[in-house]
C-alpha cells in the first residue's frame, strides 16, 4: 500500500513516510486503541472490520502512486469507519482490583493482538469486623466482577487470623453467597473464608475476621469510663453539649446489673458487719444484777 506514497513538498517517493502516517492514524491514535478494547471472542469480528477499511485502499494503491494528502484523506476515512464499527462490539468488563481471577476482565490489545490478563492475586485482604454479643451479624460472598454461571461457593472458618489453607475446616458449600449468625458469642471470633468455585477452578477467595465483644468485657469498660469520668475536677461530669442541651446519658443493661449486683454485695458485707460488731458489744457488757448473785453466792460458799 506504501509503494506509491509521494512526498507533494519534494515530489518524491518515500515509504517511510507513509509508515509514520499510518502509526499516527492508527496504531497511535487512543479512539483507535479505545475502540478494538472488545471483549474476550470478539478479536476475530474486530479483525474482520479493520479488513473492511484497509483492504480496498491496499488494492486500489497497490503499484499505483499517489500523492500524501491522498493517503491522508483515505486513510483517515478509514480510521473513523473502524472506530465507528468497533466500538459497536460488546466491552471488556474491566478489571477490578485488588483481587480475583477475572476472565471477563480481560482486554483485547491491538498492539500484541492478545488479551490483556488482570494480573491479580486469589486472596483478598482480610476484613475485620468487630460485633459485640448477642447481636447478629453477616458476611457477604460478593465480587464487583461478573462471574460464569453456576459458580459455587464454600465458606470455612478458622479459629485464629490466618490465611493458610491448612488451618481451615470447612462449613458449607452451596450457591448462597451469604454467612448469618443470629446471635454472635466469643466461641465465634476467627477468621471465615469465602472461595468461589467454577468447574472446580478457585477465582476468588475472600477473607473476614470476626471479633466477638463479650458483655461482661462490654460492661466493664463502661463502668471504667463512668469512673474516670467522676474523677475530674471537681467530681463533676463533663457538660452536655450546646447542640444537644437535652441528652440524658442511659447506661446499657450490662452497666445497670453490674451496678446493682455491687451495690447489693455491699450492703450485705456492711450488715454482717454491724451484727459482729451488736454480738461483741453484748458480750462484753453483761447484765450486773446477775453479776452481784454470782459474787454472793461465792462467798456464801466460802463462808460455809
Amino acid at each position: 500500500m506504501c509503494w506509491g506514497h509521494i512526498l507533494t513538498q519534494y515530489n518524491v517517493r518515500n515509504v517511510d513516510s507513509c509508515f509514520k502516517t499510518l502509526d499516527r492514524i492508527f496504531n497511535n491514535e487512543p479512539r483507535v486503541t479505545d475502540a478494538g478494547k472488545v471483549g474476550r471472542g470478539y478479536d476475530v469480528m474486530l479483525n474482520n472490520i479493520l479488513m473492511a477499511e484497509i483492504m480496498p485502499i491496499v488494492e486500489e494503491f497497490d503499484e499505483q502512486t499517489n500523492d500524501d494528502t491522498v493517503y491522508e484523506f483515505r486513510l483517515q476515512a478509514a480510521a473513523n469507519n473502524f472506530i465507528e464499527a468497533a466500538s459497536r462490539l460488546p466491552r471488556a468488563s474491566g478489571c477490578f482490583p485488588p483481587c480475583g481471577f477475572q476472565a471477563q476482565g480481560a482486554v483485547y490489545n491491538c498492539v500484541t493482538c492478545q488479551y490483556d490478563s488482570c494480573e491479580f492475586p486469589l486472596d483478598c485482604p482480610v476484613k475485620e469486623i468487630t460485633v459485640h454479643e448477642n447481636n447478629r451479624t453477616q458476611m457477604w460472598c460478593k465480587v464487583p466482577f461478573p462471574l460464569p454461571t453456576g459458580a459455587e461457593i464454600m465458606w470455612r472458618y478458622a479459629m485464629e487470623k490466618t490465611m493458610l489453607m491448612d488451618r481451615f475446616d470447612e462449613v458449607t458449600v452451596g450457591l448462597d453467597p451469604l454467612y448469618f449468625i443470629s446471635s454472635a458469642r466469643p466461641e465465634h471470633s476467627g477468621t471465615y473464608q469465602c472461595e468461589i468455585f467454577s468447574q472446580e477452578h478457585s477465582l476468588v477467595r475472600i477473607y473476614y475476621y470476626l471479633t466477638v465483644v463479650p458483655l461482661a468485657q462490654l460492661g466493664h469498660a463502661e463502668l471504667q469510663d463512668v469512673f474516670e469520668q467522676a474523677l475530674l475536677p471537681g467530681g463533676q461530669f463533663p457538660p452536655l453539649s450546646h447542640k444537644d442541651p437535652f441528652t440524658l446519658w442511659v447506661p446499657s443493661p450490662a452497666l445497670l446489673t453490674t451496678c446493682l449486683t455491687s451495690m447489693f454485695l455491699l450492703v450485705f458485707l456492711m450488715l454482717g458487719v454491724l451484727y459482729l460488731l451488736s454480738n461483741q458489744i453484748g458480750t462484753n457488757h453483761s447484765d450486773p444484777a446477775q453479776e452481784t448473785k454470782s459474787t454472793q453466792k461465792k462467798k456464801y460458799l466460802i463462808h460455809c
